[in-house]
Order: structure tokens, then sequence, then C-alpha cells
């Protein structure tokens, strides 16, 4: 096989895996071109089945906050667990912003790569279940795959999870936030305030 074009010694190791061998003619470049797209999303399906946590292999041990949200991705991935992360923090404004945020959605639709790698700092953003900018007074909620946002109850903000229909109550006052829910206040240098609602899913059988 020639390696002229493929520049990759392992992705020439994948056009063989996928059956590509030489047969002694040359290929068009078209056709090369559509192997050699082939193979690389193989090669990319392969690492995303055996490495699909973005918290693989970091040192974490600095950060209580960081090391809770790896402890939490697989589970969240799964769909075993549907955590509400409350974030109370500072925007690169100085601002004081708070938000409660879906992580397993933000998972499913954002790199985490970098938050676990401290290069990016994982901040509550108006697009989030809840968010509030405390110096602008901004406010917004929305909806998610997963859970549905009640403000407007006597109670005070709740979420529905669209799975089991069960209630999450984040009220601190409130001594169980619900049902096969638990409350987990963490430890941050990085944040004001940082508390996880972690909600058990169990599936219809």
């Amino acid at each position: 096989m020639d390696l002229f074009y493929l520049e990759d010694k392992e992705l020439a190791r994948q056009l063989v895996e996928l059956g590509y061998r030489g047969s002694g003619e040359p290929l068009k470049r078209e056709e090369f071109e559509s192997r050699k797209k082939a193979a690389e999303n193989f090669r990319l399906s392969k690492r995303m089945t055996t490495n699909i946590l973005a918290s693989h292999g970091k040192d974490l041990s600095k950060s209580p906050f960081l090391q809770a949200l790896a402890e939490r991705e697989e589970a969240n991935r799964s769909g075993k667990l549907t955590s509400i992360i409350f974030v109370r923090t500072r925007n690169p404004k100085g601002q004081e912003i708070s938000g409660y945020i879906d992580y397993a959605y933000r998972l499913k639709t954002e790199n985490f790569e970098a938050y676990f790698n401290k290069t990016r700092q994982f901040l509550p953003r108006p697009s989030d279940m809840s968010f509030y900018n405390w110096e602008t007074q901004t406010c917004t909620s929305n909806a998610t795959p997963n859970f549905q946002v009640i403000a407007d109850n006597e109670s005070g903000l709740l979420f529905k999870n669209k799975r089991d229909r069960k209630i999450i109550n984040v009220d601190p006052k409130e001594p169980v936030p619900g049902d096969n829910t638990t409350r987990t206040q963490i430890k941050s240098s990085e944040h004001i305030q940082v508390v996880i609602y972690d909600h058990l899913t169990r599936r219809k059988s």
C-alpha cells in the first residue's frame, strides 16, 4: 500500500483492516479519497468506543469539583443518572452569575475535554435550565431533553424529569430534594458555591 498520500501508517493499517489491500492496480484518486475517508471514520468510531469518557486519564486531584463531574460522567452519558449542577460563580467580567445545569445534556452537546484539561472554565449559560446574572438581572429558563422547568410554583423552582416524571425540588430548606434524588454540596476553589442533585433514573421494563 502506497503511504505517499496517506502520510499516516496507522491510517494505512486501518485501510488494510477494512479489506483495502493492494491488487497491483493503482487506485483512482476519487476511489482512494473515498476509502481514506472510510478508514478515518472507522478509526474515529473505534477511538470513541474505547475512550468515550472525557475525564479519562486526567489528573483532577486538585479540583474536587472536576472530580465530582468525572465520577458522574459515565452514569450521565449512559442514562443511569441525570445530574443537575447548581453553580454560583463569577464570569470573566467579574459579574456574579448562577444557574442550574443539565449535566447529561451538556455532555452530549459539547466537548468536555477542555474542562477536564482545565483550559476552560465550566460556567452557567443563558441556554441552561436556569440562569441568572445578579448584576444585569438577566434571567432565563429552558427545558432540556431530560428536564422540564417549573418556575411558577409556590414552592419555588422545580424540575420534572421527563423520563420518570419525578419532581426535583432544589430549595435548600427541603430536607429531601425528591424521590430517587440526592443533594451534594461540593467544595470548590473555582466557584462560590456548587451543589449537585443526582437523580437516579429507573427505566421502565
